[in-house]
């Protein structure tokens, strides 16, 4: 690939103002662990807003992407975009809660709403747990995407790729604090935002494909662009549109889509300047992620398709590339390598800031576990805020090599988005649950957990052995609906074979988060003196449930202007419009 001097500039320069910001913020940031953790609870909806659309816009998201729509075409993005719903509700539902909390980290939170040594167990093991394991893996994929990136783009190789992208990444993260990735993650969106339009606009006029009209044309494209998928054929809709759109997205715990909130999405929500900016924040999130990015990520896998066919042809194009790191999301980067002089550089510094924005975000949400909730908590309470800092320093570099080490390891981002699925499915309800029923207590999380871990294996590890279960290949997708009921029903076992909290601890909880009170009334209703909250529950669900047709019907609104097909565009950005319109109006009356 021809990287020019002037595409070396622009990258040279994306790296001295990332650093510069990491300096700029380090005195700051080295004040307090809050501060470093937190920037002092101080932040605006939309600085928050846009580093959370920064970090997910991760150099493995749109080879995820890339690999769906080749092997599934664009309807197999439901997988994902059934997310949305868990994205709202947190929105609408638990934002301003979790900014009400005033916790430091969303693992706090157990000592919160749990007691003795069930919650103890949980903040700790859980710090280790998601801190360390959870996010080594969530950054290896993306530490993948940078391997995959240097070496067709650049021609580097895997660890000079890891070096490059950590060392900086690093350096500010650990310099800086939460307040040096937010104003990074500002600056490395709208750079990898021109970088993924820009390549998508270069990308459709090549003289292989011509025009968008006779890219959706093409033999290798034209039965891939449906937006959900053929509701004939069952091993196609079960798994990309109802599975994700009705289990999915409430039963499955992963990093960015929680439900209810959690990991980096909390933290952002905990440094809101209050619950409004909180929501703000979250709400622009998700319609950035949902509705404005996809399409050029899309529009590049379809053009793959037409350019390399086969992952035989990328292999041939690409021969230093070795075996264990080819596959269908390696097109992506592929594509880009048919870029000119100063759009090389632009995309180039936009990879490079998905990779680092992400990379940065986990670091700094890891080491605020490490540093919270178990270094703090358990070690060393009387430990002093420079110490504090100190550690999430070394913890910080620490992650990233053990995420680099993985990295070497993998494959496919695809294969690691599914395995995290895996692992954490049956857990989600509970997540949405524990703010809004007084049943639950420290062992159904607990329980939950160990089970999901375990059917997890089974089904992974063990099962393929000895076939006790027969799954059939083309119907894998049982494996998720297995583990949510057996996951879902050990732990309401375990709920109501266990005691509930002391009532003091669920007083003290429903007393500063003030969730609404149907699901507590059991025990309010004991104590009469406390004020109850009936709140705005169904109007919140309702608002979730408008602003994810909001979203949707913008997603295809977009998709239908390319696809030329215009009166389906007009008649969905219309709902769009007026659903947003109807939201925004009915925000205004809650509380």
């Amino acid at each position: 690939m021809n990287v020019t001097g002037i595409d070396w500039a622009i990258i040279g320069a994306f790296f001295l103002v990332s650093l510069l910001i990491g300096l700029f913020t380090s005195k700051k940031a080295g004040s307090s662990a809050k501060e470093f953790f937190l920037s002092g609870r101080n932040m605006p909806w939309w600085l928050l807003g846009v580093s959370m659309v920064a970090t997910t816009f991760s150099a493995d998201t749109p080879n995820l992407v890339t690999d769906i729509v080749r092997k599934n075409g664009v309807a197999g993005n439901w997988t994902w975009w059934a997310f949305l719903l868990t994205g709202m509700l947190t929105v609408f539902v638990y934002a301003k809660l979790w900014r009400r909390s005033e916790v430091t980290t969303d693992l706090e939170f157990y000592e919160l709403r749990y007691s003795g040594k069930g919650a103890a167990f949980l903040r700790a093991f859980r710090a280790i747990y998601l801190g360390v394991f959870f996010n080594v893996v969530i950054m290896a994929t993306v530490s993948l995407a940078a391997i995959k990136i240097g070496g067709v783009m650049l021609g580097l190789s895997p660890v000079q790729t890891l070096l490059i992208a950590s060392v900086v990444t690093v350096v500010y993260s650990s310099l800086g604090g939460l307040k040096g990735v937010l104003l990074t993650d500002f600056f490395q969106f709208f750079i990898a935002i021109i970088g993924s339009f820009g390549a998508a606009y270069y990308i459709i006029d090549l003289p292989e494909i011509g025009s968008v009209s006779n890219l959706l044309s093409h033999e290798m494209v034209a039965d891939k662009l449906d937006f959900f998928p053929d509701f004939s054929d069952p091993n196609a809709y079960i798994p990309f549109f109802l599975l994700p759109i009705a289990i999915q997205w409430w039963a499955t715990w992963y990093p960015g889509a929680e439900p209810g909130g959690g990991g980096y999405i909390a933290q952002r929500m905990l440094s809101a300047k209050d619950e409004k900016n909180a929501m703000g924040a979250t709400l622009f999130f998700n319609i950035a992620h949902y509705a404005l990015r996809p399409w050029p990520w899309i529009l590049i896998a379809l053009a793959s398709l037409v350019i390399f066919p086969n992952i035989s042809d990328m292999q041939a194009a690409f021969p230093a590339i070795t075996e264990d790191k080819l596959g269908d999301d390696l097109a992506y980067s592929a594509m880009l390598t048919f870029l000119p002089t100063g759009l090389i550089g632009i995309v180039l510094a936009s990879l490079i800031a998905a990779v680092m924005s992400t990379l940065s975000t986990h670091l700094n949400w890891g080491s605020s576990y490490i540093v919270n909730d178990f270094y703090l908590r358990f070690l060393k309470p009387e430990a002093s805020d420079k110490e504090l800092v100190a550690v999430g320093r070394i913890s910080t570099v620490t992650l990233m090599v053990l995420s680099a080490v993985l990295a070497l390891a993998l494959s496919s981002a695809l294969d690691a988005f599914n395995i995290l699925l895996q692992i954490g499915a049956g857990t989600g309800l509970i997540f949405i649950l524990r703010w809004f029923w007084w049943r639950i207590n420290a062992y159904t999380e607990i329980s939950a957990m160990a089970i999901s871990f375990v059917v997890a294996i089974f089904f992974e590890a063990i099962n393929p052995n000895i076939g006790l279960i027969d799954i059939p290949e083309d119907q894998a997708y049982l494996k998720l609906i297995y583990s949510v009921s057996i996951t879902t029903v050990g732990w309401l076992l375990v709920t109501f074979f266990t005691q509930p909290e002391k009532d003091e601890v669920l007083l003290s909880f429903y007393k500063k988060v003030s969730p609404a009170s149907f699901g507590w009334k059991k025990i309010l209703d004991k104590y009469p003196e406390i004020k109850q909250n009936p709140g705005q529950l169904p109007k919140e669900i309702g608002m979730m449930l408008l602003g994810s047709v909001m979203v949707y019907t913008a997603l295809f609104s977009t998709g239908f202007f390319i696809y030329s097909e215009i009166l389906g565009g007009i008649v969905c950005g219309l709902i769009a419009l007026a659903s947003g319109l109807v939201m925004l109006k009915t925000w205004k009356t809650l509380d």
